[in-house]
């Protein structure tokens, strides 16, 4: 079976390839999403079963929606971007999956998305705890579900960041210019996706101009041919798919970055 001809998820999908339609096309049939989606009808269906009062509800909702950029840029910049993962046989495959992948192919769709074994379990962590704190089992609904909306909002923001276009929206080009030079100039900052506030706050926000020098990790976050001899189990994971092009073709045509 060819590729062309192969069911549309057992097809590479390259977002600098890729237009708007045919990404909200592929973004609406991923199983992530739909995965979400069902968990967020749940969740709303528990919640009408055990409804929270209006101010638990609505503080839990503010809380998650206003906490999320700050969990984000937690988990990205001192978890996926340490290096304490990938020097752990239990975890090497986890890092490798949910980033390492991603930024060895910036734009390949299929390792763009967050993987739901470790998606759902954060979320209802950091969104569904909290909101039974706050409002017992509504308010848990009402967190867990709030998360999974901001979890769909950043993941189909994170996917117009890979498109290979320059947007025509001020705030959305910046946006998309500080992510590309996360992903092809240093990985060492700009960790937001749709807010770079924490990025400011501590520190990590910049502009390519202000960092002449490209960093060598930028593509394999320190996880060299060096290191792979003494950590060696992600190595041992990467096996190169002959239906897609080769990575160093990938790291050749970046995205427009926006600015």
């Amino acid at each position: 079976m060819s590729e062309r001809t192969a069911p549309f998820w057992r097809r590479s999908h390259h977002l600098d390839r890729m237009t708007l339609r045919e990404l909200v096309i592929a973004y609406l049939q991923h199983h992530a999403i739909l995965a979400y989606v069902a968990l967020v009808a749940t969740a709303v269906g528990v919640f009408a079963w055990r409804p929270a009062e209006v101010v638990p509800t609505v503080a839990t909702i503010a809380l998650v929606v206003l906490a999320y950029p700050l969990i984000w840029y937690a988990l990205h910049s001192w978890v996926l971007h340490s290096q304490w993962m990938f020097k752990t046989p239990l975890l090497a495959g986890v890092w490798k999956r949910i980033h390492y992948d991603h930024h060895r192919d910036p734009n390949h769709l299929e390792v763009l998305f967050g993987a739901l074994y470790t998606t759902v379990p954060t979320l209802l962590l950091v969104a569904a705890v909290p909101g039974w704190l706050i409002g017992e089992v509504g308010g848990a609904a009402a967190g867990f579900a709030t998360g999974l909306l901001c979890t769909c909002v950043y993941e189909f923001f994170h996917c117009i960041q890979h498109l290979s276009y320059k947007p025509r929206i001020k705030w959305l080009a910046v946006m998309k210019a500080r992510h590309m030079e996360h992903h092809f100039h240093d990985e060492t900052g700009n960790f937001g996706i749709t807010n770079f506030a924490w990025d400011r706050v501590f520190g990590t926000l910049y502009r390519r101009v202000e960092r002449p020098a490209k960093s060598p990790t930028v593509f394999n976050l320190g996880y060299t041919d060096a290191v792979a001899v003494r950590y060696p189990w992600v190595a041992r994971r990467s096996h190169p798919t002959p239906a897609r092009p080769r990575v160093a073709d990938r790291r050749a045509r970046p995205s427009p970055d926006g600015g």
